[in-house]
């Protein structure tokens, strides 16, 4: 039997139950009267950047090559069997999955036979099939799609960057790796990487929507493997406070000059004193260069930015950069100009009227995915993997202060930290 709690807001007036299994998953329900489809996502805590690793107590580490997450995200969906996605268009859900730099996650919604569905979820997720054909077979469908990612220059611009940032941290390797990673890829790696990654214990699994959580709970008792736990180690990496390089520049097929500006920064200790880091760090994109600033639309009026430009709090497990991008036609000047409005609030400050509507603005966003079934069950998950529960992050936020952001300013935006990497039109 799962142990069950209640987990609710009383500012918010939400609540989701949490339950942790025998088998050491934890499973987050989130009902929500009035909607019509359910979403579920089965989660484990790992992702591109989890290269060097060991179950506590193995003596040594194991090193694997680039691109092995997305790699085996791929090949879980086939089996014995087929394919898994027959087994979702028996019930007629939409499935999915994706691999990021921290976590992998496997999907569906529906409107109808959510039980049906959620038991497929379970089936595939916990029974890898791995053979020498299938994985040699599946290197030029992912070559193919590193080849496809080379040519978007939004991507490209972005591990430009962050090859500028980073010198050891694997954050600057594409997530699916390269074409000479992947091919070193063998049945028995990917094995290695499952029966450490995917222990239950290093997963979560979220529901939000239409659905009944007796009854999902009752599916999931039914449909669980029983695993011993696995506590993992990662190896460290040495990673110098500053910049590797300050600028990197290349030419591919654009109408106008892409760029990214990153500020490498070093994540705090502890899960909480990062998320909560995390939280002020978008507060201050927001009040430096955030579509309300003076910044922001100062260099919109002179077309030195388009409306396309945002900001990101690039951050996960070992890595936090800030980002700052978009389409301009004289990267420099955006450069200089974030630069400029850095050092100006070091010294000056900000508004504190502006502080608590940047801050608002945010809360208000995480209020609204709750009303979003897809946002929901992300948040939840996400949420519990940085190790809180989701109305404790938000009321985190919520304890953020003008003084708490100044800090972060002052600590966190070293220009010698900072890079910029642009994509250039090609000469015609």
């Amino acid at each position: 039997m799962m142990d069950k709690t209640v987990v609710a807001d009383a500012r918010l007036k939400a609540s989701y139950i949490r339950a942790r299994h025998p088998s050491g998953l934890t499973v987050l329900l989130y009902p929500m009267e009035g909607f019509s489809n359910a979403y579920a996502l089965f989660g484990a805590n790992y992702g591109s950047v989890d290269t060097c690793f060991r179950k506590k107590g193995d003596p040594a580490f194991t090193e694997v090559p680039a691109g092995i997450a997305h790699y085996l995200e791929h090949k879980l969906f086939e089996s014995e069997d087929g394919d898994a996605f027959r087994l979702f268009a028996a019930t007629g859900a939409d499935a999915n999955a994706y691999t990021s730099f921290d976590r992998t996650c496997y999907l569906f919604s529906c409107t109808s036979r959510f039980a049906e569905s959620l038991k497929a979820l379970l089936t595939f997720v916990q029974h890898p099939y791995f053979t020498e054909e299938t994985v040699k077979k599946e290197q030029g469908i992912i070559g193919q799609e590193i080849r496809m990612y080379q040519d978007s220059p939004g991507w490209r611009v972005l591990f430009e960057l962050l090859g500028c940032l980073y010198e050891n941290s694997p954050v600057k390797v594409d997530i699916a790796g390269t074409e000479e990673s992947i091919a070193r890829i063998t049945p028995e790696l990917l094995y290695t990487c499952y029966d450490v990654f995917y222990n239950l214990n290093n997963m979560v699994l979220s529901v939000a929507g239409n659905f009944n959580p007796d009854e999902a709970l009752r599916i999931i008792e039914e449909n669980l493997k029983d695993t011993p736990p696995v506590e993992i180690e990662r190896a460290p990496y040495d990673e110098r406070p500053e910049a590797l390089k300050a600028r990197a520049e290349l030419t591919m097929d654009v109408s106008q000059p892409q760029f990214y500006i990153g500020f490498k920064q070093r994540p705090a200790e502890g899960e909480a004193a990062f998320l909560r880091q995390q939280f002020e760090l978008e507060i201050l994109h927001e009040l430096l260069i955030g579509s309300t600033s003076a910044c922001y639309e100062r260099l919109l009026r002179q077309e030195v930015i388009s409306a396309g430009f945002g900001t990101e709090v690039f951050a996960g497990r070992g890595f936090l950069t800030s980002l700052f991008g978009g389409d301009s036609e004289n990267p420099e000047a955006v450069w200089d100009a974030l630069m400029q409005e850095i050092e100006r609030v070091k010294r000056e400050g900000f508004d504190e009227a502006d502080f608590y509507a940047c801050k608002n603005a945010i809360y208000g966003r995480m209020v609204r995915s709750l009303r979003d079934v897809e946002d929901a069950a992300t948040a939840l998950l996400s949420a519990e993997m940085s190790g809180l529960s989701l109305f404790a992050s938000m009321n985190m936020l919520a304890d953020v202060t003008p003084q708490d952001v100044m800090r972060r300013l002052q600590t966190d935006f070293d220009p010698a930290a900072a890079a910029m990497a642009v994509i250039l039109p090609r000469a015609n």
